[in-house]
């Protein structure tokens, strides 16, 4: 018999979990063990199983606990669901936001008069509204069986808030109908209320699609998830200055970048390119959403 090198620690770790060295060397196919595989020593479990989280991470280190909130794990179940049944494919673009820059700094006294804060994604959820209208494939969800497309004939932008409670998602209703100067009121008082944990059942679920913005913290990209019984979430990052050719001369445009999501089930990849090209000729143009 093959002589297995592990160190007394080692062999006294297996002894403690019931683990068979000579058995575990034979199946991983070496003749050297050490700690980290007798805490995965266990045979390969099957889809589904939670034994790749049955770690012991204190043999490595010292380690707190921190428990998870009922609202957290529940977030978490419903993602992992998503990213295992939803076909996922990410299209990336970006959109020339100096329109809006100029429409916000030119529309500020009035904001103040209003005391409304205009920020750039009042913009968004407006484009998105009518994106939505104008790509119905895009504002539908797939049955259960995924033997029926589910067309709307609303428009409802959920908007991702990142709270210390977990990740809400409150939900502007019937936005296609709405101006700039209402959106932004609405998304200023979701936003406070998810934060205070005060959002009700009636300002939750139903959204045709939703808005992830990590413009205000950072990055480049991102590929969101789908929030089902959605088939698509837009995310935002950044915005950069990007420059643009105008024949010889160089010219600077601060430019957003887009990251769409969508299931492959129910959308293909053209669709989702000219979605987006749609989508950043708004951006680009707001006038086309202010009539």
């Amino acid at each position: 018999m093959t002589e297995i090198t592990a160190s007394p620690s080692t062999r006294r770790l297996a002894r403690e979990k019931g683990v068979d060295i000579e058995t575990l060397a034979e199946r991983l196919g070496r003749t050297t063990i050490g700690p980290e595989d007798i805490s995965g020593g266990a045979p390969a479990p099957a889809a589904g199983d939670t034994s790749y989280w049955e770690v012991d991470h204190g043999l490595y280190g010292p380690v707190t606990e921190e428990p998870t909130s009922r609202f957290a794990q529940v977030a978490a179940r419903n993602l992992a669901a998503a990213q295992a049944l939803i076909p996922a494919v990410t299209h990336h673009d970006r959109a020339d936001v100096g329109a809006i820059e100029r429409l916000r700094e030119a529309w500020k006294a009035e904001a103040r008069q209003r005391g409304v804060r205009l920020t750039a994604l009042a913009f968004h959820v407006a484009a998105l509204a009518r994106a939505l209208r104008a790509f119905p494939r895009f504002n539908a969800s797939l049955s259960a069986d995924g033997e029926t497309l589910i067309l709307k004939d609303y428009v409802h932008v959920g908007i991702a808030v990142d709270t210390p409670h977990g990740l809400m998602v409150p939900v502007i209703r019937e936005a296609d109908r709405k101006g700039l100067w209402q959106i932004a009121a609405q998304i200023a008082g979701l936003a406070a209320r998810a934060q205070a944990r005060k959002i009700g059942p009636d300002e939750m679920g139903g959204a045709s699609m939703t808005i992830t913005n990590l413009g205000g913290i950072g990055g480049t990209a991102f590929t969101p998830i789908v929030n089902p019984p959605e088939v698509a979430i837009l995310g935002i990052t950044r915005t950069e200055t990007v420059t643009v050719w105008d024949g010889d001369t160089p010219r600077p445009v601060p430019m957003v970048p887009l990251d769409l999501t969508y299931d492959h089930r129910v959308i293909n990849g053209a669709d989702a390119a000219r979605f987006l090209a749609h989508y950043s000729g708004l951006i680009a143009d707001p006038r086309n959403m202010l009539i």
